[in-house]
């Protein structure tokens, strides 16, 4: 039995990414996939039988038997193409229909990989007319697969109240796993990860932003936010008066691209640097917890003297109840 490659040459690759390793072998990944990309082969007969043919078993290899019916909330890159996964280019080339926040920006990524699946427009301003279409697909036994523009489905984007709904209807809801923002700076951040809280786009009414930030502010957790580039010096402005000038901050811009940036330094030095420059793209701004500053309760013994003082002194005991 020996390991081989695909034949890859006999797949389309208009636009082949670079060499990647795997398993010691190095192999250029195309932009049509066939799954699965490797395999243990005794005969050359066994091996073409992996290769894809469409003209021949278009159904079989769009629907592979194991992938079942339901709502699939599939991960997309965040910035950099090859961070899609095997699994999610399986769902979105097997899907019945993909639903997407913005299907120019998305036909991009499956032009790309030469994915001919359907796309149907789903975003916030039409999600509540198109749940029931959607429901009624999924219920016929339809596989929809839904994406965002960048990251996972339903965190600071559309998918919520979707899942929500299939889940109320008994409708199978499968997460396909893919990059996310709100990981990935946290992960390179340098800020503590045991705890951490996400708090995302924050309200547009000043009032209601403030409370939440000062909600955040008292927080021993990581706080991590999205915020637009636009918004940049109000975020910092706020923040530094509401967490303090002192407290640390991580601004990560352009993950996974080309102009990548993690920005460390305090509140304050943020407010000033980021005045006067200008930034691109959607921000992932992480501020550290506020120091853990609670008290230790007294033990057994500092209580007893405490008791003791108070007897010697004329006070009751039940004073020293009301007290404590």
């Amino acid at each position: 039995m020996l390991l081989r490659r695909l034949p890859w040459m006999a797949v389309s690759a208009a636009k082949p990414l670079p060499l990647h390793s795997f398993i010691g072998i190095f192999t250029p990944i195309p932009n049509k996939l066939t799954f699965p990309p490797l395999s243990f082969c005794s005969s050359t007969s066994e091996l073409n039988n992996l290769t894809h043919h469409p003209q021949e078993h278009e159904t079989d290899n769009r629907r592979p038997q194991h992938l079942k019916p339901g709502l699939y909330l599939v991960g997309t890159p965040i910035g950099n193409l090859e961070d899609i996964t095997f699994r999610a280019l399986r769902v979105l080339n097997a899907a019945d229909v993909i639903l997407s926040e913005d299907t120019r920006h998305s036909g991009k990524l499956l032009h790309h990989y030469n994915i001919k699946t359907p796309l149907m427009s789903y975003h916030k301003f039409n999600e509540s007319q198109r749940e029931q279409l959607v429901l009624r697909r999924l219920k016929q036994g339809e596989i929809v697969a839904l994406i965002s523009d960048a990251g996972t489905p339903g965190i600071s984007d559309p998918g919520m109240e979707l899942a929500k709904l299939c889940v109320s209807e008994n409708v199978p809801v499968v997460p396909i796993p893919g990059p996310c923002a709100l990981v990935s700076a946290l992960s390179a951040s340098g800020l503590s990860t045991d705890e951490f809280t996400f708090v995302g786009f924050l309200p547009k009414h000043s009032g209601s932003r403030k409370k939440r930030l000062m909600a955040s502010a008292e927080q021993t957790a990581t706080q991590i936010f999205y915020v637009p580039p636009h918004k940049l010096s109000q975020f910092l402005e706020e923040g530094s008066s509401i967490f303090g000038d002192t407290r640390r901050c991580v601004i990560a811009r352009e993950m996974t691209k080309f102009h990548e940036e993690f920005w460390r330094g305090t509140l304050d030095e943020a407010t000033k640097v980021f005045s006067i420059r200008q930034t691109k793209g959607e921000l992932t701004i992480l501020i550290e917890g506020q120091a853990n500053s609670k008290v230790e309760p007294p033990s057994d013994i500092e209580l007893e003297n405490e008791l003791r003082e108070l007897i010697e002194n004329g006070e009751s005991l039940s004073t020293w109840c009301q007290g404590n």
